[in-house]
């Protein structure tokens, strides 16, 4: 067992302190001094040694300190020439007497700064009286109710309770806890006593409890919030909720309903006051999760073209093992359709007494009848998701049996079946929304013209396709490979509507003939070839058209291919082997989470509007997509298992953490936490991370915890989420197993923030990044179109956009200052800026240096006679972006430089390039040509066509 106590209580910190610790200290011009710090006894002062100043000069009064910042946010730290060697989770800063100096530490660990930082926090708040609290706490809420368990044991009284019955109740109160760990700490607790007996008193049943269930990040988190760092009443609670948490319209009765929810003493629920124990239950429970409970529903619009959205697709879906010699069984349907996916595969070839079946042709697997697989797919077609289901079906089948084919197919699905012809009028596909409980036919179709009740199309053999293809490029005979054909019965092709199988010969070409209801399937390696060399025609290829890219016929083992290189592109359906768990897996089925598992996500608009331009490889940022900046703190893990078939270490888990983004190229990154050693159970590793995402509703952010290990890392657990999907402050990451499975009581404890330069995102998510120094400041230009009305309009847009620019930068920079000031990082919001500066605006008799005016549109300090020099440049630094904030309102309502009015009838002949259609005044795309123009630099851009009379 671990040696070292852990910390669960103030008298542990201020005992820690008393010892004493060795801290580096920090001045300017990159110096830096070992010295070992510690309180003196009678919590007066805080010491150093060795020094060369005068022993009563080495020190601060505990009444002189102001207040305690964590992390590198004083001018030293910022100037120090090494800072970026010094860990953000060990550094913290002393800010003492009345000109607010800076005593800036840094601890060996986290663990060791938290424990300075709560200790001196709480000799802040109590000052002489804190020995009196101190004592007090002995006999607390926690301890009280703690007791109250040990005494519903002990039912008669006797003073001590089994050594089974303890170790059982601890687990019942904490679910997470092995009963070895338990037995060993009881086991231990008696040896150090030297006490014969397994019988377990009230005060070791105390001790123990104290131990084991105190989490001490949890800890140190309380004491930070917390007024009297004991337990957190209502408007504690509502500001954890409302300035980390980044819960809107909190109040004192959502603060008493989760007091009551999770505490677990009676006087705590009666008192309204949250204990550490009723705090760690609400930030485990699934309240604190990183996953947004908006996303668990459908949440996106649905009513936009089949083609503007991802598929949660699967590929040989019948398979349940590899491609080659695995069985075929109905269960991969099953579980496929359970899982949210849209679109199912059936390779349908003739069978035995007239009965087509399905397996992989020219192959070993096993045959299932087709119709036993129509039948599931009526049972679960709709169990996960109302949104329609997609039947790829690629038909081997005789005449004879596809006519059985088409009777099972009517028959047991009925009315489901969408069989209405597509409109010419139309130039997309209609919506999920429109499609709701309706299943899709994608094969292959008769032409229009044909008369018979038969006729002869080109095969549908994937691998035949892609063999004919691959062929045909390395020839350079682009229309000249013949193509295997089959009699296609005419009842057959008359299921098929809006999903028309075609084969793909080029971009050009399809872009002038190919119809919106026509879709063409992909081999992953041609479709790998596309999505390097002509990245852009792919993306735009997608706007309008379906495009299925299927797994390459060499993954005989039935392996996955990323999805994310061909969602980049806008290929909707990328069909993966749900049979197959993995990293390629957990990325599918984390992507398809954000729209409440309905196998329907929105592509980004950058991929949906049709002037827009978007390159899949970009390695920079995307031309009118914000980036912004997310900020992870791996803060501790929490029962961890040993990963399964290792046994080379015996029960000993020494884990670490990679944090992976995927998305584009330019997002693709990883960081990973250093190994904690010989500790599964409660591993601490505060560790800090930042990402840039260029693409946010392309990103996806995984967690991946591993055993490290000589021979070779094992995995442990997972959990990938969209980027979209992540819910900031602190936050539980439930961990899933390699299959999938969720890992009980497994999970890591997290701090998240995003932040952003440019505005975008989520609402609640916005704010604004540290600078990195001072740059020429960037400025928006318009690209030509060559159409000579068009461009001469929008050289009037310029200065405006160059306006919105300045004012969006002077806002950024007089925020950041204002954060510095107050001594927090960029990561920090406004509110708690408010809540860190605060107790400056009072004196030492308690009158008000510093008072907020709330009756105008803004609120505004006002100074209170003389105060410190720091206290006038936060007042001034806040006055500056107040007023900047002012200038933006007061620019925008005047509608200074927006908006733009125009009068244009686009004739030149050069338009076609840009699809006249789209460009022509008379169609409803018209504003939104011009609107993408002017690259969204704002949000409220209005564009009015006088000849329309509308507004976009």
């Amino acid at each position: 067992m671990p040696t070292e106590k852990k910390i669960s209580s103030a008298s542990d910190c201020i005992n820690s302190m008393v010892e004493g610790s060795e801290l580096k200290k920090v001045r300017s011009n990159s110096r830096i001094y070992h010295r070992y710090f510690l309180l003196d006894a009678d919590m007066q002062s805080l010491r150093w040694e060795p020094s060369k100043k005068d022993s009563e000069k080495a020190k601060i009064d505990i009444k002189s300190i102001k207040e305690v910042r964590t992390g590198k946010n004083t001018d030293i730290f910022r100037s120090n020439g090494i800072s970026d060697q010094i860990s953000e989770d060990c550094a913290f800063s002393v800010i003492y007497g009345e000109n607010y100096e800076s005593l800036d530490l840094v601890a060996n660990s986290a663990d060791v700064a938290n424990i300075w930082v709560t200790g001196l926090r709480y000799l802040i708040s109590y000052g002489k009286h804190t020995l009196d609290m101190l004592e007090s706490s002995q006999d607390n809420m926690r301890t009280s109710w703690v007791s109250q368990m040990f005494s519903e044991i002990d039912v008669d009284n006797l003073g001590h309770i089994t050594l089974c019955n303890a170790v059982q109740c601890i687990r019942n109160l904490n679910p997470g806890l092995k009963t070895s760990k338990i037995e060993l700490k009881f086991k231990e607790l008696h040896k150090s006593k030297d006490k014969a007996g397994t019988e377990v008193t009230k005060e070791e049943f105390v001790e123990v409890f104290h131990e084991l269930c105190t989490r001490p990040e949890i800890y140190f988190l309380l004491v930070q919030f917390s007024s009297n760092k004991e337990f957190l009443d209502t408007k504690d609670l509502m500001m954890f909720l409302e300035a980390e948490q980044g819960v809107a319209h909190i109040n004192e009765e959502i603060s008493l309903e989760i007091i009551h929810k999770y505490e677990p003493s009676k006087e705590g629920q009666e008192k309204g006051w949250l204990s550490i124990d009723g705090f760690t239950n609400y930030l485990v429970s699934s309240d604190c999760y990183i996953f947004d409970p908006e996303h668990k529903k459908v949440c996106q619009d649905m009513k936009q073209p089949l083609s503007h959205y991802f598929i949660n697709s699967s590929h040989n879906t019948y398979l349940i093992e590899d491609q080659f010699r695995g069985p075929s069984d109905i269960t991969g349907y099953i579980r496929a359709l359970k899982m949210g996916c849209r679109s199912v595969e059936l390779d349908v070839w003739d069978g035995p007494d007239n009965e087509p079946v399905i397996y992989t042709g020219h192959t070993m697997t096993s045959q299932i009848v087709f119709r036993s697989v129509i039948d599931i797919i009526n049972k679960y077609a709709f169990f996960a998701s109302e949104y329609p289901l997609i039947l790829c079906l690629e038909n081997h089948c005789s005449v004879k049996q596809q006519k059985v084919m088409v009777q099972h197919m009517k028959k047991i699905l009925g009315d489901k079946l969408y069989t209405t012809s597509p409109s010419a009028e139309e130039s997309y596909l209609p919506s999920p929304d429109v499609l709701k409980g309706k299943i899709l036919i994608k094969a292959k179709k008769l032409s229009s013209n044909c008369s018979g009740v038969e006729g002869d199309v080109t095969d549908e053999d994937e691998g035949a396709e892609m063999s004919q293809r691959m062929g045909k490029e390395n020839a350079e005979q682009p229309n000249h490979v013949p193509a295997k054909r089959f009699q296609l019965c005419k009842e057959l092709s008359e299921l098929v509507s809006i999903c028309k199988s075609v084969q793909f010969k080029e971009f050009q070409v399809s872009f002038q003939v190919q119809k919106y209801w026509e879709v063409c399937s992909f081999n992953e390696v041609l479709a790998s070839k596309y999505a390097n060399e002509n990245a852009g025609d792919f993306v735009n290829y997608n706007k309008r058209f379906l495009a299925r890219v299927f797994p390459s016929p060499m993954r005989i083992d039935s392996s996955n291919m990323n999805p994310q290189d061909f969602w980049k592109c806008g290929c909707q359906i990328v069909a993966m082997n749900f049979q197959t768990p993995g990293l390629m897996m957990d990325l599918n089925i984390g992507w398809f989470r954000q729209n409440g598992n309905c196998g329907y996500v929105l592509r980004p608009a950058i991929m949906r509007e049709e002037v827009s331009f978007f390159s899949a490889n970009t390695k920079d940022s995307v031309p009118g997509v914000s980036p912004q900046l997310l900020h992870i703190k791996i803060i501790s893990g929490q029962n961890f298992p040993k990963p399964k078939g290792s046994g080379a270490k015996g029960d000993v888990v020494d884990p670490y953490v990679y944090v992976e983004i995927h998305g584009i190229p330019a997002d693709c990154a990883e960081q990973r936490t250093k190994t904690v050693h010989q500790n599964g159970d409660a591993p601490i590793f505060d560790e800090s991370f930042e990402f840039q995402i260029n693409l946010p509703e392309l990103a996806m952010v995984r967690f991946v915890v591993l055993d490290d290990d000589y021979i070779g890392d094992e995995f442990i657990g997972q959990y990938t989420i969209p980027f979209e999907c992540l819910q900031t402050g602190y936050r539980h990451v439930p961990l899933q197993s390699l299959t999938g499975e969720v890992l009980a009581h497994a999970s890591l404890f997290v701090h998240v923030a995003i932040t952003n330069r440019r505005g975008g995102g989520k609402p609640h998510k916005r704010g604004l990044s540290v600078r990195k120094g001072k740059k020429s400041r960037e400025y928006a230009s318009l690209r030509t179109l060559w159409i000579k009305t068009v461009d001469e309009v929008f050289k009037n847009a310029q200065p405006p956009i160059r306006d919105a620019t300045d004012l969006r930068e002077n806002m950024q920079n007089a925020v950041v200052s204002f954060k510095e000031l107050c001594g927090l990082s960029s990561v920090a919001n406004l509110m708690q800026c408010m809540l860190a500066v605060s107790p400056r605006f009072l004196g030492p008799d308690n009158t008000p240096l510093v008072v907020l005016n709330l009756s105008e549109q803004y609120p505004t300090m006002e100074l209170q006679g003389i105060v410190p020099e720091v206290l006038k440049k936060i007042v001034t630094t806040y006055d500056m972006f107040n007023s900047v904030t002012f200038c933006c309102t007061w620019k925008l309502l005047r509608k200074e430089t927006l908006p733009l009015h125009f009068n244009l009838e686009v004739s030149d002949p050069r338009a076609p390039a840009f699809d006249s259609k789209i460009l022509h005044p008379h169609s409803n795309n018209y504003c939104k040509v011009l609107k993408t123009k002017v690259a969204l630099l704002t949000e409220d851009v209005t564009f009015k066509s006088t000849e329309k009379k509308h507004q976009s």
